[in-house]
């Protein structure tokens, strides 16, 4: 276990964190990502995760994407956030062309209702055009909105939408570096399958209450992760788990 403590605000520079955080060479590989108070919240009184987050937590959110291909969100978290465009600097748009990768990550949404700001800067504004994974039946009209935006619908053959069938689209289309970003209920699907591999989480020194904690049915048993490193700064803390 690498533990580093008492790192200042200018020594967390971003080349630095994202070398912290490496990917590896091959196969598929899910990280989950989220930000959690001392009293378990993952959003503040606002209802979002920004007002219990920080500048050093977004340094490290921004590295874990940087070399990303895919970035996994649920519909909900996509609303609530307000997520804007998915692009890359221009340093990092030509490292990831020479390691084969799109210009900037592909945003994929997880929506069976397929109720989205489809005129928002997420879809007119991203590198690349978002990737939409919904149901085999969802509402007509809703779908048919959907495919005259700036996006990728792709369907799955039932009612639902299981955590594979997320997976396995990404890494079918070459997208094989995947974050997870929530929201719980996604995050938890994803883990009850058994298709986590790495959580990076942020342990805020705040108490927020629960008025804005998701309910999730909870799993069978518990998913142990090994202790990587521990980032701290401003009295955050940066955990870095894998799946042993």
């Amino acid at each position: 276990m690498q533990v580093i403590f008492g790192a200042e605000r200018d020594e967390l520079d971003d080349d630095a964190v994202l070398a912290a955080y490496p990917w590896p060479e091959e196969g598929p590989w899910v990280r989950a990502m989220m930000v959690t108070t001392l009293d378990g919240a993952a959003a503040g009184p606002d209802g979002l995760s920004g007002s219990i987050s920080s500048s050093v937590d977004k340094t490290v959110f921004d590295a874990v994407r940087r070399h990303a291909d895919a970035v996994l969100v649920g519909a909900g978290t996509i609303r609530a956030e307000g997520y804007g465009a998915l692009r890359a600097k221009d340093a990092d748009a030509e490292a990831r062309r020479a390691q084969g990768q799109a210009q900037a990550p592909v945003i994929a949404i997880v929506s069976p209702s397929l109720d989205l700001p489809w005129d928002s800067e997420l879809f007119t504004g991203s590198t690349e055009p978002p990737l939409v994974l919904t149901t085999r039946a969802p509402d007509e009209a809703a779908l048919a909105r959907a495919r005259e935006a700036r996006a990728t619908v792709v369907q799955s053959d039932s009612d639902d939408l299981p955590p594979r069938f997320l997976v396995d689209t990404l890494v079918q289309r070459g997208l094989r570096r995947i974050v997870c970003e929530g929201g719980p209920r996604l995050l938890e699907a994803v883990a009850r399958a058994g298709l986590v591999d790495e959580a990076d989480i942020t342990v805020s020194p705040m108490f927020a209450g629960h008025a804005h904690v998701t309910r999730t049915e909870g799993l069978d048993h518990v998913v142990g992760f090994d202790l990587v490193h521990v980032l701290t700064a401003e009295g955050f803390l940066m955990c870095r788990y894998v799946r042993p």
